[in-house]
């Protein structure tokens, strides 16, 4: 589908095609879909909110991550796990207290990516936030916590 097409069917009344729609939109690496796919983030639906914040790391849209930190607290799961991921892979510096709070998360699969983010972008805070993390008591959170502070030199 081309830019026009995503972008229309990021208006559709059917949540799973603008689900669709905003993933293809970040695979299109077309710089046009940050504006339709900053909009998305607020949509009703947690896979629309979850498939933009991950489309917006791919296209690089630094310009997102105000609009992406208050997923971190997202109601789903799965929305959470993706802004933190997308926050890591934007290298948001601006977000690190954010991610730093949202090492509390009551799930491990939004701490574990709260970890691998914060090793993603690195600094005084982060490295404080990830050696607490290293002893996560699920294993994958501090194994993935004391992998991101080896990548920081710690």
């Amino acid at each position: 589908m081309k830019f026009e097409e995503l972008a229309a069917a990021l208006k559709s009344d059917s949540g799973m095609q603008r689900a669709q729609s905003a993933q293809d939109l970040g695979k299109l690496k077309d710089r046009r879909a940050i504006r339709p796919l900053m909009t998305a983030l607020g949509d009703k639906s947690s896979a629309v909110r979850n498939n933009a914040a991950f489309a917006l790391a791919e296209l690089g849209a630094s310009e997102a991550v105000p609009g992406i930190i208050p997923l971190l607290r997202d109601p789903e799961e799965w929305v959470r796990k993706s802004a933190a991921k997308s926050l890591g892979l934007l290298r948001a510096g601006s977000a690190v207290d954010d991610l730093v709070s949202a090492l509390a998360d009551s799930s491990y699969m939004v701490r574990k990516n709260v970890a691998r983010s914060l090793g993603q972008i690195g600094g005084d805070a982060a490295k404080k936030a990830l050696e607490h993390a290293a002893s996560d008591p699920e294993r994958i959170v501090a194994h993935t916590a004391k992998e991101a502070l080896k990548k920081l030199g710690v």
